[in-house]
């Protein structure tokens, strides 16, 4: 007799997917679209993405259009692969990416280095200019065809280097240099030249933005995968614990700012004071795995062994299956991340 049990239909709720960047703990979030794509409970209107965000968001959206959930996951699972020092890299840039990472380790002559880096140009630091992924996303992804359909909505940020303000990318305009512009670390690479306007990390403005989704998608659910803390206790004592702290708080900046806007008209819709406008109550949640990201360290962020990214795999694979074991029934019925908290976090303590 058949199994009525394995015969069911599972129960499909579409989402938004907001995909925060954080370096090689992108690979967290690798482990989370996994899990997210073999469950398949979820269905997807928008993903936006920022940094190592960026570079999932757009792998996801090339699998899905190639081959589906299972395209999406094996189109993630080549990208890591290739994106590590194991990958296709041609050794000119092997052996760039090992020297730029190897600057920011944690041996006594990097360490050195990183207290002068203010000292050092992207022209001295990277003479050639080159961001090792560029090659893994161009031989990956065919953005011709990704650009020609767009069942899958698709938000990339940018820093405008020159205003300080946000670009968001879409689908329809999508290019390589829009991705890498998105992954621009100043400090390492320099700045993506888009239609004559110098881009950088999309981190600094947008990490990830999560306005787009207000108008251009319909569902009101967002998922957004956290990879950088918002508190984080203690004091950072060495030159690279406060850096790292600093780019913590930098990239979480702007979410926070969105976290006050989703909060205020929140509170007005409830208030019944914005019947017959355009605004609409956004539910969010959020995956994430601090106590055991932030074990891991800053320094972690430029590991690209990809034993390592297997590691944060597995560790997203347990933080998605968490979520939707105690979640999943509350998506489009009510938000499970307590934005007001979230806010108050700074204040707790005063």
């Amino acid at each position: 007799m058949p199994n009525a049990d394995a015969d069911a239909v599972k129960p499909v709720k579409k989402v938004n997917l907001a995909l925060q960047g954080g370096g090689a703990h992108g690979a967290f979030t690798w482990g989370v679209l996994d899990y997210l794509l073999e469950d398949g409970r979820l269905a997807y209107d928008g993903l936006s993405g920022a940094s190592a965000g960026a570079m999932n968001a757009v792998n996801f959206a090339e699998g899905m259009r190639k081959g589906g959930a299972k395209g999406a996951r094996k189109q993630l699972d080549d990208f890591w692969r290739a994106a590590s020092f194991d990958g296709v890299l041609p050794a000119i840039q092997r052996n760039l990416v090992e020297g730029v990472l190897n600057f920011w380790s944690q041996t006594p002559a990097a360490t050195l280095l990183q207290q002068t880096s203010n000292l050092f140009s992207p022209a001295e630091v990277n003479p050639l200019g080159i961001n090792p992924l560029r090659h893994a996303v161009s031989s990956m992804v065919d953005f011709d065809a990704l650009r020609a359909t767009d069942s899958l909505k698709l938000f990339v940020s940018a820093t405008n280097v020159e205003t300080g303000k946000v670009r968001v990318f879409r689908r329809p305009e999508m290019t390589l240099d829009m991705v890498m512009a998105s992954a621009c670390l100043p400090t390492l690479f320099p700045a993506v030249v888009i239609d004559g306007v110098p881009y950088w990390d999309g981190g600094y403005m947008g990490n990830p933005v999560l306005f787009p989704f207000f108008t251009e998608t319909e569902t009101t659910d967002i998922i957004l995968v956290q990879i950088n803390p918002i508190v984080r206790k203690g004091v950072p004592k060495t030159a690279a614990e406060i850096m790292g702290r600093i780019d913590e708080i930098t990239f979480n900046a702007p979410l926070l700012q969105e976290f006050r806007a989703v909060d205020f008209v929140t509170r007005l819709i409830k208030a019944g004071r914005l019947e017959g406008t355009h605004y609409k109550s956004i539910r969010l949640h959020v995956i994430h795995a601090e106590d055991e990201l932030n074990k891991l360290g800053s320094a972690s962020k430029l590991n690209a062994d990809y034993d390592f990214f297997r590691h944060l795999r597995e560790i997203g694979r347990r933080a998605a299956k968490k979520f939707l074991d105690a979640h999943f029934d509350s998506i489009g019925v009510e938000g499970t991340l307590d934005v007001q908290n979230a806010l108050k976090a700074d204040t707790s303590t005063c």
